[in-house]
């Protein structure tokens, strides 16, 4: 008896998930979000909710001090034992984006992310 673990190949884990066969032979498409719906408003969009614990397409890479990981830490740590939800730094940072997106989109000049830059 082998003791030797099989394990999958890097193609089989870093395989493309879109445009790949079925067993009909027809393509199918794997997205973890639907397409956004055709707007006739650039600004639509700026309104919709961030999209909470899904595959993600895109990165960014922000820099924060150790107070603001910390802070953040708290916050997280906060939402769980205060509120019961359990979320990651990375969906706390998309709705934290969101709301002030959505705040400067309805109140502009007059946002509170528009003051604070403006201070520095």
């Amino acid at each position: 008896m082998s003791r030797r673990v099989n394990l999958p190949s890097a193609d089989d884990l870093f395989r493309p998930t879109e445009g790949q066969p079925d067993d009909g032979g027809n393509k199918r498409s794997v997205r973890a979000v639907p397409d956004p719906a055709p707007s006739a408003e650039p600004a639509a969009s700026m309104s919709t909710r961030p999209s909470g614990r899904v595959k993600h397409d895109e990165k960014v890479t922000v820099y924060v001090t150790s107070q603001e990981l910390l802070d953040i830490e708290h916050a997280r740590l906060d939402l769980r034992s205060k509120h019961g939800l359990a979320v990651d730094r990375g969906r706390l940072v998309r709705e934290a984006v969101s709301l002030v997106l959505a705040e400067l989109e309805a109140q502009g000049a007059e946002s509170a992310l528009v003051h604070r830059l403006r201070e520095e």
